[in-house]
């Protein structure tokens, strides 16, 4: 099937959709690492992938480059060291989140009690740190890659390569376990872990499918839409996936499975992805894409199901800020969008962080 909806159609209608500007809040365009608390805008960061708003509304990044996980006060405008010490290893658990060493921590999330969680691809496990002590233990993963450990302690399984992770509101932390093709979930108040989604199969995912027995083709980024629905991007399968918690179905949403740049303005199932390595859920139920492969944050829109290229044209380069159509990225890896529906970009290989405000 030839799709008809072109980028030039796609740029008037964004355009016309938010006049708001993408702004750096962070970074300097190089890679590095300042200790103290310095003023974001002024000072490098180290490679950023994952983003997230904390609940006490500070933006947490995670710096693969640096190894550090830290936090940017909007107000103030400065940066704040909360895990790592800026040495790449895997040591510290038991004591202060800040001293420990970390391996490229990719994603960061926040359970209910306001303990974060952030997963290291390199050291191939998950860690979290205590919201009132600061201190950081390891919660799944043993630190060598390999697939082992269903039904058993979450700390003494295997995981491959890990990216993405994401918590539900009943205590469940999932994994996209990416190097074995599955999503795993860990029972955080019991610390078991078992698979919840794929067969270790590179194959395709079919509509409306159960979670048991099928298949998942790089499963690399997971939300929570704080209800009962789960959002996943498949970086090999080019497509996202609505994972239904109560029915334990999946349900496509875009991508045809081919990679491309292709189908803006027009039904993202018809649409062609490029290695979407982020997914977001805003407060309306539109789903935001890092679509890493082809430089640009792409938007599922709920009431429609039409796909939107809302930053970047499709071409790899650095800003500039303002228009968003026009503010190219590098290689993308982190999207997230707050509760007033402000869209923060990890735009991972220019060294910053950058926010397009919410439309009005």
């Amino acid at each position: 099937m030839r799709l008809l909806f072109t980028l030039p159609a796609v740029l008037s209608l964004c355009l016309t959709a938010s006049a708001a500007d993408v702004v750096t809040i962070a970074g300097t365009g190089t890679a590095g690492y300042e200790a103290g608390t310095p003023i974001a805008k002024q000072t490098p960061v180290g490679e950023p992938y994952g983003i997230a708003k904390g609940p006490d509304g500070h933006l947490y990044i995670c710096e693969i480059k640096s190894h550090v996980v830290r936090k940017l006060d909007e107000k103030t405008g400065r940066l704040t060291l909360v895990a790592g010490n800026g040495t790449q290893g895997y040591s510290g658990d038991g004591g202060p989140a800040a001293k420990a060493q970390l391996n490229e921590p990719y994603e960061v999330r926040f359970d209910k009690h306001g303990n974060i969680f952030f997963v290291e691809m390199k050291n191939n496990l998950v860690r979290r740190v205590d919201a009132k002590t600061g201190v950081i233990s390891t919660v799944a993963g043993t630190g060598e890659a390999g697939f082992s450990g269903d039904g058993g302690p979450a700390t003494k399984a295997q995981l491959r390569s890990p990216h993405s992770i994401t918590l539900d509101k009943d205590g469940h932390l999932y994994i996209c376990d990416i190097g074995n093709h599955r999503v795993r979930v860990v029972d955080l108040a019991t610390g078991k872990i078992e698979t919840f989604a794929g067969t270790g199969e590179k194959k395709a995912t079919p509509d409306g499918a159960t979670l048991d027995g099928t298949p998942l083709n790089g499963p690399r980024a997971l939300d929570f839409d704080g209800k009962h629905s789960l959002f996943l991007a498949l970086r090999e399968g080019n497509q996202v996936y609505r994972i239904d918690l109560k029915s334990r179905t999946l349900h496509h949403l875009a991508g045809t499975g081919q990679k491309g740049f292709t189908g803006n303005g027009g039904p993202a199932k018809l649409a062609t992805l490029s290695g979407p390595k982020g997914i977001a859920v805003a407060p309306n139920g539109d789903i935001y894409l890092a679509d890493t492969e082809s430089h640009t944050v792409r938007a599922i829109r709920a009431a429609s199901g039409i796909l939107e290229t809302v930053i970047g044209d499709g071409e790899r380069g650095d800003g500039p800020d303002g228009s968003p159509l026009r503010c190219r990225t590098a290689r993308l890896h982190g999207v997230f969008v707050d509760s007033a529906g402000n869209v923060y970009v990890g735009d991972s290989e220019n060294h910053k962080v950058r926010r397009l405000p919410a439309e009005q």
